[in-house]
């Protein structure tokens, strides 16, 4: 009997992803990962999982799957979706919370919501084999993840768990902000010198939207255009997550996790490590605001995220019931009499 779960439908583009394939960027291969790391970080901790165990990233709307084992457990984080489960027990759980369901279940990611990704983990995780250190999928590189490929309808996806615990389920003890009108926040640089001072300040004043050409590579922003001082061409040099080139139409393309390693248009400023999660779940049409942070702001935010993320597991979490189970403590907050002569 098969342990695993089938893929019914795939959505546009589904794929495996982890923290990323780190340490080979000087021959030319991208780190990858989730492009909302922090997303799937906290999708893993409400799962039972390591924060950094392969999930299955959904970009711009949900998939759906039976279950084919005697138990699994998952979560959805990262978007306001919600998971629609038919079979005998049908259910609706809300992103932000784990749920155990069972052979022969059908789940469906209803909606993202306002967000570009969503990412479901799976409590054990799946059984995947690692490529240069990663489960994550590169598609244009053939490599990670299921064949090195998007999803597809049909996939059977094992499972490194074939069963799992009746327990108390977990969601994040307050409501977390996924930052959809924040200012996203950069350090200037390293080639901000490339532009003219009306164009450093456009960009800062300016108002952008992430056109219909994003992707785990990058996303193009359409609004101001910005002047270059004396042309946009350079030697080409080392890229990172974050990095914000601008070619020769002035609009400012934002590289994430796919990106390549290597560039020659001129980079005007680099998105903080911290809020790179943030921009990432803006979809085509979203509004993008930038905003600059000394570098040492930066560090410091960073710090911030990591002991946050560090101690969710351990103060962050709360338990509620089962799916399907009475809530006593929910019912105890309702008047139940109301009407009673």
């Amino acid at each position: 009997m098969t342990n695993a779960l089938k893929v019914l439908d795939a959505g546009p583009y589904t794929t495996f992803q982890d923290m990323g394939r780190m340490g080979y960027q000087d021959v030319g291969v991208p780190v990858s990962g989730a492009v909302d790391k922090v997303s799937a970080r906290l999708a893993n901790v409400l799962a039972g999982n390591p924060p950094g165990a392969a999930v299955l990233e959904m970009l711009l709307q949900g998939m759906s799957f039976e279950v084919q084992a005697s138990a699994v457990r998952v979560a959805l984080f990262g978007c306001d979706g919600l998971l629609a489960v038919t079979g005998a027990r049908p259910l609706s759980v809300p992103a932000g919370r784990s749920v155990r369901l069972v052979r022969g279940d059908v789940v469906k990611v209803t909606s993202l919501g306002r967000s570009l990704s969503g990412y479901l983990a799976l409590e054990g995780g799946f059984d995947l084999p690692m490529q240069l250190g990663s489960a994550s999928t590169y598609v244009r590189g053939g490599i990670g993840g299921l064949q090195g490929r998007v999803l597809q309808r049909g996939d059977i996806l094992p499972l490194a768990a074939p069963d799992v615990d009746v327990r108390s389920e977990k969601e994040l003890a307050a409501p977390y902000d996924y930052g959809y009108s924040q200012a996203i926040r950069v350090v200037l640089g390293p080639q901000d010198d490339y532009f003219t001072p009306q164009a450093r300040q456009a960009f800062f004043s300016g108002e952008y939207v992430v056109s219909d050409k994003a992707d785990r590579m990058g996303f193009r922003l359409d609004g101001p255009a910005l002047e270059h001082a004396d042309g946009y061409d350079l030697v080409s040099d080392g890229i990172v997550s974050g990095a914000i080139q601008v070619p020769g139409s002035g609009l400012p393309i934002v590289l994430l996790a796919d990106a390549q390693t290597t560039g020659g248009y001129p980079k005007i400023a680099t998105v903080i490590s911290s809020d790179i999660s943030v921009l990432a779940r803006r979809r085509p049409g979203s509004a993008v605001r930038f905003e600059q942070v000394t570098l040492e702001e930066a560090e410091a935010l960073a710090r911030d995220l990591h002991v946050r993320l560090c101690n969710i597991a351990e103060y962050g979490l709360r338990e509620v019931a089962p799916a399907g189970a009475i809530d006593l403590a929910a019912l105890r907050t309702e008047n139940l009499t109301s009407g009673v002569v």
